[in-house]
């Protein structure tokens, strides 16, 4: 295979690294959600790791809309061997649910925040409560996001897991598609022969 076919069987840059930036903000979301409980309520290190993870779960609300601009101008490339219909329908499901866990986590802990009456800081800015102060609405919010969070887990595990088998076990490019030195790599083969 040349560069120019392998090329035009990975996905866009942009959406390989927008894919790969969208992992490491939720890897750092979901670290500072769960290590802040190694210090006290109301603890400094505590207020701050909660606002890092507001500020975080924002940006990747941000960039999602980003991701799905590119991912209509840019279309997904063809998997090979191509895989039965289920399989294609079930990735399309797992896609979609992706998609609306990363619109709905932060769009979720942006409405708790307003709820409870708290700044939404993001990276400087102050950005505008979604909703008025309600106490009652904002615990049951709180465990909505916490539900869902959950959720995530098993969302990116299965997401994870599906991938890993495509490549080592159906030996397909899905993997492949998305990996950031794919070109380079198969550039460089390409070169040796």
């Amino acid at each position: 295979m040349n560069a120019a076919s392998s090329s035009r069987n990975a996905y866009h840059p942009s959406l390989i690294g927008l894919h790969w930036l969208t992992l490491l903000l939720l890897i750092a979301v979901y670290l500072l959600i769960e290590l802040r409980e190694i210090y006290p309520k109301g603890s400094d290190p505590r207020e701050l790791m909660k606002t890092w993870h507001n500020m975080l779960g924002l940006a990747v609300f941000g960039l999602v809309f980003i991701r799905l601009a590119l991912r209509s101008a840019f279309h997904a490339p063809p998997i090979t061997p191509q895989p039965p219909a289920w399989q294609h329908s079930f990735a399309l499901a797992m896609h979609l649910a992706l998609y609306a866990f990363l619109v709905a986590m932060p769009l979720i802990g942006w409405l708790t925040l307003s709820a409870k009456g708290k700044p939404i800081p993001f990276f400087g800015l102050q950005l505008p409560a979604l909703i008025g102060t309600d106490k009652t609405l904002a615990e049951n919010l709180e465990e909505i996001h916490e539900f869902i969070g959950t959720l995530g887990y098993y969302l990116i595990g299965l997401h994870t897991v599906a991938a890993l088998a495509h490549h080592y076990f159906m030996r397909d490019d899905t993997l492949l598609r998305m990996l950031p030195w794919r070109d380079r790599k198969t550039s460089n083969q390409g070169a040796q022969t």
